[in-house]
């Protein structure tokens, strides 16, 4: 099993149920707070490795609701310095294990990644564990 440093936005309903999948399937999680991390560019730029740079963005972000931060205009640098800037930006979650990092949580990867316990996936747990429930009206 794997020791998954878990970067998240504390309260997060689908973060709280990501992470007791991954402890369900025996991961030993370490959560920390993605807003207050000290975050650079070259931090960051490891967990969006072979994502393009649309799918770096967390789409609920005010930024991007309002049309502030388009994230189909902008090149890796610019995403990265905004990211910075304004961590509500930042996919999430972004995971650490040694040296490999993501950003995000699909499922099929996850558990081609690190495993998860078959049918961990309850009724009770939506199958888009990614997109924030406050925003589905």
């Amino acid at each position: 099993m794997a020791t998954v440093t878990f970067y998240e936005k504390p309260d997060c309903i689908n973060n709280t149920r990501q992470k007791r999948l991954l402890e369900a399937a025996g991961h030993q999680v370490i959560a920390r707070n993605l807003l207050l991390e000290p975050w650079t560019c070259d931090r960051l730029r490891p967990f969006f490795a072979g994502l393009p740079v649309p799918q770096w963005f967390n789409t609920t972000a005010p930024a991007i609701t309002i049309g502030l931060v388009v994230p189909g205009w902008l090149d890796a640098d610019m995403a990265l310095e905004l990211m910075v800037l304004d961590r509500c930006l930042i996919r999430r979650p972004l995971l650490e294990v040694g040296d490999q990092r993501c950003a995000g949580f699909d499922l099929a990867l996850i558990d081609q990644w690190l495993g998860l316990t078959p049918g961990a996936l309850s009724p009770t747990i939506p199958l888009d564990l990614e997109t924030c429930p406050a925003t589905i009206r």
